[in-house]
């Protein structure tokens, strides 16, 4: 199978591209930066051929149709935490996926894959969120083969938001907004690498929308005492955690945003108000796949393999 994995160099696109080369696939690397691609890449990687795709261009499926030609499966992992000039939230959250599945159609493309994000109700109001929430609806719309993944909070040492969790859980005081309630369920990066890569092979993915989560479930205060455990022993002291009001955690929110300093935005802080975990954790079907396709067998379908979850 031919992949093109848009992202193909970022946190989740290069474990995804990783467990595709794995799994015997072709795989070529979508990137706005190619020629700075190999240094992220895995190794195993590295003879992919890459292409310079930026999805801020590329609004219209006759600007995507000659790129998506000749591919069997098409995974989009791209995501921008912060605008910059024409590398708008809107534009690359939900106008490019738009006309990407259109493009996909035309061109014969057996599926589009594409990642969002857990939490897109409509009590969100970020620009990140809400351009998101745009993307999936105009993807849902399409009678193309569109599966959206709904990953929770991510875990890896080699993401920009996983060091910075890692960082602050060996502080010894953990700053936590106060409103900070809500649950997520830390998944692996690998796993989700795995994962997808199974939604673009498999021949009936279990549901057009997939939500993905490990299989803990914590706040945000209990998952970097976690992270605080892992990486300085069991004996370690615990932190002091101390709560910051909500207001002063959204100026802090918008400050972040507008230097472009930290993963922490006013998206994420709308999103650690409530649960972030799915309502149907699908990847332990996905991963069973994975078991089963060991023995060489890559035409499966899913609906023979679900857990009882």
């Amino acid at each position: 199978m031919r992949v093109l994995v848009l992202g193909g160099a970022g946190f989740i696109g290069r474990h995804a591209v990783a467990a595709l080369l794995a799994r015997g696939h072709e795989v070529v690397v979508g990137s706005r930066h190619p020629e700075r691609a190999a240094r992220r890449l895995p190794l195993q990687a590295h003879a992919c051929e890459r292409r310079t795709v930026r999805l801020e261009q590329l609004l219209t499926a006759d600007l995507w149709r000659p790129r998506v030609a000749a591919f069997d499966v098409v995974l989009n992992c791209v995501g921008i935490l912060r605008q910059r000039g024409a590398e708008t939230y809107d534009r690359v959250h939900h106008l490019a996926p738009a006309a990407l599945a259109d493009a996909c159609a035309l061109a014969g493309v057996r599926r589009l894959v594409h990642v969002s994000a857990l939490g897109l109700d409509e009590r969100v109001t970020s620009g990140f969120l809400t351009s998101k929430r745009r993307g999936e609806t105009a993807l849902r719309a399409r009678a193309f083969d569109c599966v959206i993944v709904r990953p929770s909070l991510l875990d890896g040492a080699d993401g920009y938001g996983a060091r910075w969790f890692r960082r602050v859980a060996r502080w010894p005081v953990h700053f936590v907004p106060a409103s900070a309630r809500g649950r997520v369920a830390p998944l692996d990066v690998d796993d989700l690498g795995v994962a997808l890569a199974v939604l673009c092979e498999v021949d009936h993915p279990p549901s057009r929308e997939i939500e993905l989560g490990g299989s803990a479930q914590m706040t945000i205060r209990e998952y970097l005492a976690r992270l605080r455990v892992e990486q300085r022993g069991v004996g370690v002291r615990p932190a002091l955690t101390l709560a910051i009001p909500h207001w002063l955690a959204r100026i802090g929110s918008h400050v972040c945003d507008l230097l472009h300093v930290t993963p922490f935005s006013f998206g994420h802080l709308q999103l650690m108000q409530r649960d972030n975990v799915p309502r149907v954790n699908r990847l332990p079907e996905l991963l069973r796949v994975t078991e089963i396709t060991r023995g060489g067998n890559r035409q499966i379908d899913t609906r023979d393999c679900r857990s009882d979850a």
